[in-house]
């Protein structure tokens, strides 16, 4: 027989677990509607719809998102797809229409390399500047001191007697 402690033991437990189960679970948006009735159409849209950036949401792909522009997104993919496109027309189809901005990783050819080749390129640079600037501060002259003159060495003796 459990006694009453533990028996409230379990039912905290199954709390917790009741409310952190769909916090801990992936969130689809996609709504049961948009489902498409063939399992390998609806693969496709969904690792599609995963690449997808919500413009709305802007760090969310579209399959994660509620947003009403990311169900016309859905939507649109999955009509190209039965319309019998293949997952790279999809593709161009909405950066055509949205930009790349649509996709969550933009591809690495054009323009695009200038920006993905930026930031290493920028570091390297850093680094070299970095390393000129403390070889130059080892081998730079200390810095000489003067020692105090007789005038000043005097009236440092007096204020020292008189504090």
């Amino acid at each position: 027989m459990t006694s009453l402690p533990n028996l409230l033991r379990l039912l905290a437990v199954i709390l917790c677990l009741a409310v952190a189960m769909p916090i801990a679970s992936p969130a689809f948006a996609v709504q049961p509607d948009e489902v498409l009735e063939d399992p390998v159409l609806e693969n496709r849209a969904r690792e599609l719809s995963k690449g997808l950036r919500c413009v709305v949401c802007q760090n969310e792909s579209i399959d994660e998102s509620h947003a009403d522009l990311a169900r016309e997104l859905r939507l649109v993919v999955r009509e190209r797809l039965v319309a019998g496109d293949s997952d790279q027309q999809v593709l161009d189809y909405l950066v055509a229409r949205y930009g790349e901005f649509v996709l969550l990783k933009p591809r690495t050819d054009g323009w695009n390399i200038i920006l993905w080749l930026s930031g290493p390129a920028l570091f390297l640079l850093a680094l070299g500047v970095g390393v000129a600037y403390v070889r130059g501060r080892s081998t730079a002259a200390a810095p000489t001191e003067a020692g105090l003159s007789e005038d000043e060495a005097a009236r440092l003796k007096e204020i020292l007697k008189d504090s």
